[in-house]
């Protein structure tokens, strides 16, 4: 039977943490607790005031209404009525909603993001097995020129991987590491981790807790380990949590957590099976005056909070532990270990004595319990089981609740729509005012003077009434009047129609759409979420970059909130490494278990069994954004357009999520395309070098050839040549011989003939001497005779027609 149970939240501190350990596991012990953290959170105060509890319990349900556009529209009420009457205004009160629309573009925003657990081993026999197998790398990287040799001389392949893939340098080498060596076990750790995470479908835990950052600023996720289930991750409302006060946004220095529920009473049974109908009875009886003293009930329109439900709250908090040895040292030099309590303390003479000394060390150490508020009733209190310890670090433990708030000061809290909500007010008084406005408007009039259509004769008898007036204006849009009234008067009516011009209330309407637009920048001032990123109103002349590069600067904006769920799922993977190596280790389902997380790689198997031998360095891969894609994307597409990478290169760079392993790769691979293509560009070189020697060489030695054998050619020309020339020669000897010969022959014939002539000549000189002499002497003598005797002159004239024989009768015309 529980007794003193009585409603009471006495002011009580945090009972001391120097007692004994036997003191800290006691239940009064955890019920000191239980009623210091009651007392911080549910105290009200002097007067009326609420508990800090409910304040902040109301203020994330204000926030959350606002993020779903249903937020209480009675301040909006109070402002607009006059005296508090609304009975004159006939307008929709519905909220608009604008602040969801920016609170999905957030988180849904956030879901595109992938995260991606990558586990490194960071033990000794992790670190030898890959300080070895990069040993055998570099051997291989030093030996590559010789091994080719022995490869092209022996056709036996000494290389252990492949020649093309090995680095060549020590840059390369860092980067093959990290991005080829995965070992099995890293690998089997990182399966554990994804299948976990699968079982316990994080994905809808994670758009959960994205949503909480964005309303409330917080984000609270839990991991634990259930028996018989494994490892539990569940998702966390902030509105029922309650901690030490920090500063610290990831909450890392809380030394008790607190999470309230509202159960129903027979769930009671479930924590602590041993209770009685009479304790149901009496807890159920304290609760329902926990509802009333806080008003509960206000908050829920529910008749479930006014019977058959309790509210408990389960609570963690971290105290520390000695663990104490007694050493005691045996003959022949061995030792024996004996486990202590705290109290263990024998003063230093008889620990020499015994031959023995005191070991201890401090660990941390979480306790957790469950208490029904209002009372002093504790339904369990001892400590936690399974707690998680990082191997490297053991006397630490870690939190069951993981928690985030990114804009933390003071601990204060704040988030992304609690900086939207004043222009989100404004925006809906902007909207009612503008319902006040548009149902004011009245249509346009007209104005009948009656005077002006009085005694108008229509030539038909009949009378023309202001409704006819009407008629004719509104079908036709003229009207019949009199300038001149029967009298003969002016008629001042004479146009009895005229149209009367109502304010239509267009420059309001247009101010308040413009108050409207206004309100509506301001929240995307505050917030960081431009129209490129909404896509509300995107410019028609801004170019698709630019819409694309305002949208990604928007994100910039809220990388805070993206990196608040990082920082949950990150310290849950490693959470859940831990957890898994224990679950390996010690559960019983140890072996079903590996199973589970092997199912999809039998390969692995073996490795994942031996898990809990490592121990792991837990980072968290992301996808890269579309700024970071952008980049990459624009760098490959550089290097490709220069020819620096090829296709396969490209494709290699892009599947690396990595974005600064990318560029490293791409750097690389740039590299190594400069240097084979410069490599093979002196290929080339020494290729055409040795085409243009084995030409040269053709060519001299064709050249050769064709001077033997031009010179054979001319060698035989000239040989022919010299055969024909001397027979040339010969010939013209013959030919001259026979030439001088007949020369001379003719030469003797004309000499003969040139002395026979001669002699002729001579011959007939002396001849015709002779008779020259003969007729100078018959002359002589006829010249003698005639000076003798006296004769006449003596002609001696020839009067022959030859002279010397020669005649000239043959001149004569026959």
């Amino acid at each position: 039977m529980i007794s003193e149970k009585k409603l009471s939240m006495p002011s009580i501190d945090f009972p001391s943490q120097g007692v004994p350990d036997s003191v800290k596991d006691t239940e009064e012990y955890g019920l000191k607790i239980g009623q210091a953290i009651q007392h911080e959170w549910f105290y009200r105060g002097e007067g009326n005031s609420i508990a800090r509890f409910y304040s902040q319990w109301d203020s994330f349900h204000k926030l959350r209404l606002y993020a779903r556009g249903e937020q209480s529209v009675a301040k909006y009420k109070r402002e607009l009525a006059f005296d508090g009457d609304l009975s004159y205004m006939n307008l929709d009160w519905t909220p608009v909603p604008i602040i969801p629309k920016f609170v999905d573009i957030v988180v849904n925003g956030m879901s595109d993001r992938l995260f991606k657990p990558m586990a490194y081993a960071q033990d000794a026999m992790s670190q030898a097995k890959r300080s070895k197998y990069q040993d055998m790398v570099e051997a291989q990287m030093v030996a590559k020129p010789i091994l080719e040799k022995i490869q092209s001389s022996t056709g036996v392949n000494p290389f252990v991987m492949d020649p093309d893939d090995l680095p060549e340098n020590d840059e390369e080498l860092s980067l093959f590491m990290q991005l080829k060596y995965k070992p099995a076990i890293e690998i089997a750790e990182e399966e554990a981790i994804s299948t976990v995470f699968e079982e316990n479908h994080y994905q809808d835990i994670r758009k959960r807790v994205d949503y909480d950052i964005v309303t409330l600023g917080i984000g609270i996720a839990k991991h634990e380990f259930l028996p018989g289930d494994g490892v539990r991750l569940s998702y966390v409302d902030p509105a029922n949590v309650v901690y030490s006060y920090t500063e610290d946004p990831h909450f890392r220095d809380c030394f008790y957590w607190g999470e309230i529920k509202r159960i129903p009473v027979t769930e009671l049974y479930k924590i602590k099976p041993d209770l009685t109908k009479e304790d149901i009875d009496e807890i159920s009886k304290y609760s329902q005056d926990w509802y009333d003293f806080h008003s509960v009930s206000s908050y829920y329109d529910d008749d479930i909070f006014m019977r058959d439900t309790v509210t408990i709250m389960y609570y963690n908090y971290k105290s520390t532990r000695k663990v104490v040895y007694k050493e005691k040292m045996l003959e022949g030099g061995a030792k024996r270990i004996k486990k202590k309590d705290d109290t263990f303390n024998p003063p230093e003479e008889m620990m020499e004595e015994g031959r023995f000394r005191k070991i201890e060390k401090t660990i941390d150490m979480w306790y957790e319990g469950v208490m029904v508020m209002g009372t002093n009733i504790i339904l369990k209190w001892e400590p936690a089981k399974n707690m998680v310890r990082p191997k490297s670090t053991s006397q630490y433990a870690l939190s069951n609740y993981v928690a985030v708030a990114p804009r933390m000061y003071k601990g204060v809290i704040e988030s992304l729509v609690r900086r939207m909500i004043p222009f989100a007010d404004l925006i809906q008084m902007t909207h009612l005012k503008l319902q006040q406005v548009i149902s004011r408007v009245t249509p346009d009039g007209v104005f009948i003077d009656a005077d002006g259509i009085s005694e108008v004769d229509l030539g038909e008898g009949q009378a023309y009434t202001p409704e006819d007036a009407l008629k004719l204006y509104f079908q036709t849009g003229s009207v019949v009047g009199r300038s001149y009234t029967s009298e003969g008067e002016f008629n001042h009516g004479r146009v009895p129609v005229q149209e009367l011009s109502k304010n239509s209330g267009a420059s309001k309407t247009q101010m308040l759409i413009g108050n409207y637009n206004h309100y509506l920048d301001m929240i995307r001032t505050v917030t960081g979420l431009n129209e490129a990123r909404d896509g509300s109103d995107p410019d028609p002349r801004a170019l698709v970059g630019l819409q694309k590069l305002a949208a990604l600067n928007s994100n910039t904006a809220t990388r805070h909130i993206l990196e608040g769920g990082l920082y949950i799922y990150r310290t849950l993977s490693e959470a859940i490494s831990l957890r898994v190596s224990d679950i390996l280790k010690y559960a019983d389902f140890s072996e079903s278990f590996a199973n589970k997380i092997g199912k999809y790689n039998v390969s692995i198997l073996n490795e994942i069994k031996e898990l809990y031998l490592h121990d792991f360095g837990i980072h968290i891969q992301v996808s890269p954004d579309e700024e970071q894609k952008a980049k990459l994307e624009d760098n490959i597409n550089v290097a490709l357009s220069k020819g620096d990478i090829n296709l396969e290169d490209a494709i290699d760079v892009r599947e690396i999520q990595n974005i600064k392993l990318a560029n490293q790769l791409l750097k690389v691979k740039r590299k190594k395309k400069q240097e084979a293509d410069q490599k093979a560009q002196m290929q080339m070189e020494a290729m055409r070098a040795q085409t243009n020697e084995r030409s040269q060489m053709i060519a001299m030695q064709a050249a050769k050839v064709k001077a033997e054998h031009e010179a054979s050619v001319k060698a035989q020309v000239k040989m022919v040549e010299g055969e024909e020339a001397r027979k040339t020669m010969q010939f013209e000897a013959e030919m001259k011989l026979r030439l001088m010969q007949e020369e001379f022959m003719y030469n003797m014939k004309l000499k003969g003939i040139e002395t026979d002539g001669m002699l002729k000549r001579d011959e007939m000189k002396e001849n015709r001497k002779d008779d020259r002499i003969k007729l100078q002497s018959s002359n002589q003598s006829e010249l003698i005779n005639q000076r003798k005797n006296d004769l006449p002159p003596i002609n001696f004239e020839s009067n022959e027609d030859s002279l010397d024989g020669f005649s000239f009768e043959e001149f004569e015309p026959r």
